[in-house]
C-alpha cells in the first residue's frame, strides 16, 4: 500500500514538472485605462519617478520604504532604486527609453524577494478626448518561475496591482 501511496506521488511530481517544462519561457503581465486627458500629460508623471508616491501601488504597500533617486531628473536614464518590505522587495527601475507622449520602456532589475530581470512599459494612445494607458511588464520565467505559476498566478497578483495604479493614475491625472 505504502509503494503505490509512493509511486502514485512520484508519477504525479514526475508529470508536474514535465508539464512545467513545456510552459512558455516568458512571461507578460498587462492592464490598461482609459483616462480622460490628454497623453502628454499623463506622460509627464509617469516619466519621473518622483511622482510615483502619488499613484504607484507599491508606494502603499511599505510608506517606510527607502528610496534613491539618480541620473536624470526624468525620461531616459532616470533612477529610482527601492529597498522596502516583503511586499515590495528590493530593486531598482531605470528608464531607458521614451518616446513622447506615447511609450516609456524601463528596466526593472529585482534583487529580493528573488532575482529578476524584466521590462515595463507604459504605452499611451490618445482617443479622441480621453488616452489609454497600457501597463505592461514582462521577461524571461525561469523553469522554477514555471513550477511555481501552479501555486501562484503572477498575472492576478502583479495584474490586480497594475489595476490599482492605473485606477490611482486616473484620479490624478483626469481633468
Amino acid at each position: 500500500m505504502i509503494k503505490t501511496i509512493t509511486l502514485t506521488v512520484v508519477v504525479l511530481v514526475a508529470a508536474l514538472l514535465a508539464y512545467a517544462a513545456t510552459k512558455p519561457d516568458t512571461f507578460r503581465v498587462q492592464r490598461s485605462i482609459s483616462i480622460k486627458t490628454q497623453p502628454e500629460k499623463i506622460f509627464a508623471v509617469l516619466n519621473d519617478f518622483r511622482q510615483s508616491e502619488s499613484w504607484s501601488p507599491y508606494e502603499k504597500k511599505d510608506p517606510a520604504m527607502k528610496r534613491t533617486f539618480s541620473g536624470a531628473a526624468s525620461g531616459k536614464g532616470a533612477v529610482y532604486e527601492f529597498d522596502g518590505n516583503k511586499e515590495v522587495g528590493k530593486g531598482r527601475l531605470m528608464i531607458t527609453d521614451t518616446a513622447p507622449p506615447s511609450k516609456i520602456t524601463i528596466a526593472l532589475d529585482m534583487v529580493e524577494p528573488f532575482e529578476a530581470h524584466n521590462t515595463v512599459e507604459f504605452t499611451l494612445g490618445a482617443n479622441g478626448d480621453s488616452t489609454k494607458v497600457t501597463w505592461a511588464m514582462h521577461g524571461p520565467q525561469s523553469y522554477m518561475m514555471k513550477v511555481l505559476s501552479f501555486f501562484i498566478d503572477c498575472d492576478k497578483m502583479v495584474g490586480k496591482d497594475f489595476e490599482a495604479g492605473l485606477v490611482k493614475l486616473k484620479a490624478i491625472t483626469q481633468t
